[in-house]
């Protein structure tokens, strides 16, 4: 794929254009990266404040009016409520629950449980409940529909 960069004068002109032939998932992770960067939200843990890359998250839980964000290793306390963390987040996050939003690239596997509710396995060997109401869309991201 061949890359022009053009400097323009200022900083309202700026503009990334993406000419392909269809919108392949590198072609929407690129558009993604551009538009929202790989920014990163903050999050608290021990007194301390912290940026937490978006790449690194893997789910986000609310849990008694708390939202706590979960690492490969680690856990973390937002301020933010789950609805406003999702407006941030970008494409590869979706809600799997009322109470939960997974990071697609962090799920190894998802297999079908009764009553309509799947299980995501994830990369670092954790489990979440996808709820009924979400599993279509799950399917749709994931391309399995």
């Amino acid at each position: 794929m061949r890359v022009l960069f053009e400097q323009v004068d200022a900083k309202e002109k700026e503009m990334a254009l993406i000419r392909a032939v269809e919108k392949t998932p590198d072609i929407l992770s690129a558009a993604d990266l551009l538009e929202n960067g790989s920014g990163g939200i903050t999050v608290t843990k021990d007194r301390s404040t912290w940026l937490c890359r978006l790449t690194q998250i893997y789910y986000i839980e609310s849990v008694d009016k708390r939202t706590f964000v979960y690492t490969r290793d680690d856990c973390f306390e937002s301020r933010s409520r789950l609805y406003e963390l999702e407006e941030k987040l970008g494409m590869y996050y979706v809600r799997i629950s009322k109470s939960m939003i997974v990071n697609l690239r962090k799920i190894r596997s998802v297999r079908a449980e009764p009553g309509g509710r799947m299980v995501a396995l994830l990369l670092n060997d954790e489990q979440v409940v996808i709820s009924r109401s979400y599993v279509r869309e799950i399917k749709r991201r994931l391309g399995i529909l």
